[in-house]
């Protein structure tokens, strides 16, 4: 059994797809109650309280490790989830981290997970851990604006970066858990070209069939609106990659086809599966 943390996520759900065709038993956990995969469970926990994760772990060979705002809750302490873990017999556990790590290693955010990443590498287990750039799914920020006043609001709209379809990184984090020779890899994740938010706005309007208008917002404007819903240092951490990408932050990653054997998905593949929410 295998158990997937932020199920219903961008990652989460994709992933959890993929291990049920497999032909894998699938525990599935999040904040809040959602539908079981056939043949698995759901588990209602909060990671920023490693004890209520034993439930989902008792049992599992595996573990998919997605902290998200868990890393950053007031008291948590991430690396008891890894104690948890190997507590309860869990052999391997697959980590998203993030290519911040590597990038700019000196932000708050990226300490604590440089040092959760340290902390899986010491524990004995079986580990791979995955370190993506942006996501195409930030697009999703764009979706009601899309629908409503046909318009993508974006701060630095002719500065790209190669951003990741989440799907790639589900199915780089189900060969990781399945596949023994992934053991101890760390994988740098990211799309098949850099694009800019422009461009991003074009290939939504492509696949609409009607225009898109795109309107630049200022920093000061950007911040106020992801400040909603991430820390401020966070939402600073994200617009200084997206004002001013460093050359490791603009390289384009070997490693989704070298785990996956295929490219990574484009942008504008992305935006074709997920159309349903820009209409």
């Amino acid at each position: 059994m295998i158990v997937v943390t932020g199920a219903t996520g961008n990652v989460g759900r994709p992933l959890t797809q993929a291990l049920v065709e497999a032909g894998e038993q699938v525990t599935t956990v999040s904040r809040h109650a959602a539908t079981a995969p056939d043949g698995g469970r759901h588990v209602v926990a909060d990671l920023a309280d490693p004890a209520g994760l034993e439930p989902a772990l008792a049992g599992a060979k595996a573990l998919f490790l997605l902290l998200s705002g868990d890393l950053h809750a007031a008291g948590a302490d991430p690396a008891d989830i890894i104690g948890k873990a190997t507590a309860s017999g869990v052999r391997r556990v697959v980590l998203l981290s993030t290519l911040g790590v590597a990038t700019r290693p000196f932000g708050t955010t990226r300490i604590a997970m440089r040092a959760l990443e340290d902390v899986l590498r010491d524990s004995g287990l079986d580990w791979a851990i995955l370190r993506p750039g942006g996501f195409a799914s930030n697009a999703l920020w764009w979706a009601e604006s899309v629908r409503a006043r046909q318009v993508v609001a974006a701060p630095f709209g002719d500065t790209g970066v190669p951003i990741i379809d989440p799907a790639d990184i589900a199915d780089v984090a189900a060969a990781c858990l399945l596949d023994d020779r992934h053991t101890g890899g760390v994988y740098e994740l990211t799309g098949p070209e850099v694009i800019t938010p422009r461009q991003q706005a074009e290939a939504i309007a492509a696949v609409l069939g009607s225009p898109v208008r795109f309107h630049e917002l200022t920093r000061d404007e950007a911040k106020a609106g992801m400040a909603q819903s991430m820390p401020a240092e966070l939402a600073d951490d994200t617009l200084d990659i997206l004002s001013s990408p460093s050359p490791a932050e603009l390289r384009i990653s070997p490693d989704v086809e070298r785990v996956l054997g295929r490219a990574p998905r484009s942008f504008a593949e992305w935006a074709a599966r997920n159309i349903a929410a820009f209409r």
